[in-house]
């Protein structure tokens, strides 16, 4: 063997390593643009994170300045025993579940009937999105004041014009709270779900149903064994990322209830804990708590996300 040879095994062939790093200089050129934009949004969004974390494990309460130290684990300690924080901890649970499962069972229907070709169907659609697109607060002041006031809402209107002037004027807010934020809540998320629920219906194989008509199938049939498990992924997906949103939901709960009458949430406890009682490290462990409530939702929401794209490409 010569010389040359034992060079080429062992560094490669003449020329290799120069065309390897030119590819590398050439990915690299492509990335730079990308850095400052990356940096960028490390800044924003790591940085706060980071130092919300830190002051979590601090005692920092901003009307006793001189007692500011490290605290350890009693911020989280307090969290998840002190009875306020429980409370609003669950108010959360319960709030997301009622908005979630009503949304999806109720556009469930609705993209149903939005799936079927009828004069004015994009109309309709369009329509049916509109709420979707109302700024949050907007939404919430809308409900509270154009709907569930007793003085002149549209609610006890109704009940004026359809029983006279001894109609009942209930204060929505005041005797159920907890749905009125609920109902405004669904009113605003269900289009989302109906736009998630849609495209798995119109993803749905036609010679599959036309196959389960010919064998005598009729309408129920056909959706509970065809069409209910072609959307299980897609109810799944719908109620994780519904989730993600409504449990960190505050605009609903701070306009229409002020948080009181037992409606207040976690997001609303933190704004509390952090504007009101001025407690910045029980507030920062109050929201790591939430953002890892927020991350477990997100795991599974982006496995079944992984999973429909798998399933997508068998096709």
């Amino acid at each position: 063997m010569s010389a040359l040879d034992t060079a080429t095994q062992v560094v490669g062939p003449i020329g290799a390593r120069p065309a390897r790093v030119r590819s590398n200089r050439g990915a690299w050129a492509r990335r730079a643009p990308l850095l400052p934009a990356l940096v960028f949004l490390a800044l924003v969004t790591q940085l706060p994170f980071v130092a919300t974390l830190v002051i979590s494990f601090m005692n920092w309460n901003a009307l006793y300045p001189d007692q500011v130290g490290f605290t350890g684990v009693d911020n989280y300690r307090a969290v998840l025993t002190d009875e306020i924080l429980r409370s609003s901890i669950v108010t959360t649970v319960l709030l997301t579940v009622a908005v979630v499962l009503i949304s999806l069972l109720l556009w469930l229907l609705v993209a149903l009937l939005l799936d079927r070709a009828f004069l004015g169907r994009g109309i309709v659609r369009t329509m049916m999105i509109a709420p979707f697109l109302v700024v949050p607060v907007a939404a919430a002041l809308l409900w509270k004041h154009a709907l569930y006031n007793p003085a002149y809402g549209l609610f006890n209107g109704v009940f004026t014009v359809v029983f006279g002037g001894g109609a009942p004027q209930p204060d929505w807010i005041t005797n159920a709270p907890f749905w009125a934020v609920v109902t405004a809540l669904v009113w605003q998320w269900t289009p989302f779900m109906m736009l998630i629920l849609l495209a798995g219906l119109q993803s749905q194989p036609g010679d599959a149903v036309e196959a389960a008509r010919v064998d005598g199938a009729g309408p129920w049939q056909t959706f509970r064994f065809i069409t209910l498990p072609h959307l299980r992924r897609y109810l799944e997906l719908g109620a994780l990322l519904g989730s993600i949103y409504v449990v960190q939901n505050f605009d609903a709960v701070f306009t229409i209830t002020s948080g009181g009458l037992g409606t207040a949430n976690l997001p609303y406890t933190i704004y509390q804990t952090f504007y009101q009682a001025h407690d910045y490290g029980r507030a920062s462990a109050a929201g790591v708590v939430l953002l890892i409530a927020t991350i477990i939702i997100a795991t599974f929401a982006l496995r079944v996300v992984s999973s429909l794209f798998s399933e997508e490409a068998k096709r």
